[in-house]
């Protein structure tokens, strides 16, 4: 996005292969850091469209594990907003992703927020975006996931489908609906994103009621959906933000119980501007990166323990390595997800991550990945 894939333009393919090359880290990446940001993320989505991207190497399976029922080949996602319109699913694939989300997809076109709307804090590690759910339309995205399930490599790439509501909207519910309707066929999972700062008042759709009359309507639409390539209905899952009080997180749990909810996805981008440095820093918007790791994987334990490990997790926020990766999957994430880290640092974080996971997963005597959740909870001990 803002220094990461879109380097590939403009190197050599044999380095653009090599994702530890001296040549992108030294030269590459300090070069994207002083472009426009926006500019930087639609150039690394082009990039991936084409396939200028490193190949990750294999995985170790000890990373492999399986959750709704599909096979992932390692548990390091990439987060929802990185490709927005499903333009990358393919690119992605090959940086070595054990899955891809995309989105956030509205029902309808929308620009978003006017520009500038993207900040680096390269003294933080981290980003402000106030995008403003941008997004081509579910009309423009089902297209390219029709086309994009027409490919035999589909079948072995976990997808998931980031569903948000238009701005405009009176009714929320009904957006995600026709998301599901829409868009529900290609997902191998689907998440309903009510957690984003930058649309008015989304956050408020965390409050019980509201979050109770959404899950219901959408998992009503998924259990009469038509799916295609003989998938599985997808799990639905919900997006929440770090930024909720102890009572209103117990709440979500409830509510996430008593819907039998699939998974929550833990968490979004922060409003939160503490202890940084950049000169950034007061920018309207959502924080991401190193400053959320904390804030948002204390959030991630408590989700896990107020719902006594009964609710995959996904843990987002400020993954940087491999050690990162393994504090949120033992604070009680089946998966995690990353995104800022990639941007800033380029795609070779992506295998760092996966190594740097495997390895420790070995040192401290686990046998799989899946051994590890939740281990640093009060149910794991």
């Amino acid at each position: 996005m803002l220094g990461g894939l879109g380097v590939c333009l403009g190197v050599g393919y044999s380095q653009v292969n090599n994702p530890h090359s001296a040549l992108y880290n030294s030269v590459v990446v300090p070069t994207l850091s002083r472009m426009d940001p926006e500019r930087c993320h639609r150039l690394a989505v082009q990039a991936a469209r084409f396939g200028f991207v490193p190949r990750s190497p294999p995985d170790d399976p000890i990373l492999r594990s399986t959750l709704w029922g599909r096979l992932f080949v390692n548990p390091v996602g990439l987060a929802a907003g990185f490709d927005k319109d499903a333009e990358a699913i393919s690119g992605m694939k090959k940086v070595g992703f054990g899955f891809i989300e995309i989105g956030s997809v509205c029902p309808e076109a929308q620009g978003g927020n006017p520009r500038p709307r993207v900040f680096r804090l390269l003294e933080d590690r981290a980003v402000i975006n106030r995008y403003g759910f941008n997004s081509a339309g579910s009309e423009v995205v089902e297209k390219r996931l029709n086309n994009w399930l027409s490919k035999p490599e589909s079948r072995s790439c976990v997808l998931g489908i980031n569903l948000g509501k238009n701005k405009s909207t009176v009714d929320p519910a009904e957006d995600y609906v026709k998301g599901v309707i829409k868009l529900g066929k290609y997902a191998d999972y689907l998440v309903i994103n009510v957690s984003s700062p930058n649309t008015p008042n989304l956050r408020d759709l965390q409050q019980s009621s509201h979050l109770t009359n959404i899950i219901t309507s959408v998992q009503k639409e998924i259990h009469s959906l038509e799916m295609i390539n003989n998938k599985q209905k997808p799990p639905l899952l919900i997006k929440i933000a770090p930024d909720v009080s102890e009572r209103d997180l117990k709440d979500i749990a409830q509510v996430a119980l008593a819907c039998s909810v699939d998974g929550i996805i833990i968490s979004n981008t922060t409003i939160s501007r503490e202890n940084l440095q950049s000169a950034h820093k007061n920018e309207i918007g959502g924080l991401s990166g190193a400053p959320l790791f904390l804030q948002s994987t204390s959030v991630l334990k408590s989700m896990y323990e107020l719902t006594n490990g009964q609710i995959p997790l996904i843990g987002s926020g400020g993954i940087f390595s491999g050690a990162d990766a393994l504090e949120k999957i033992e604070s009680g994430a089946s998966l995690v997800e990353l995104y800022t880290s990639m941007a800033l640092e380029g795609p070779s974080k992506v295998p760092q991550v996966k190594q740097e996971l495997a390895a420790l997963l070995k040192e401290k005597g686990y046998k799989s990945v899946s051994e590890a959740v939740g281990k640093n909870t009060s149910l794991g001990k």
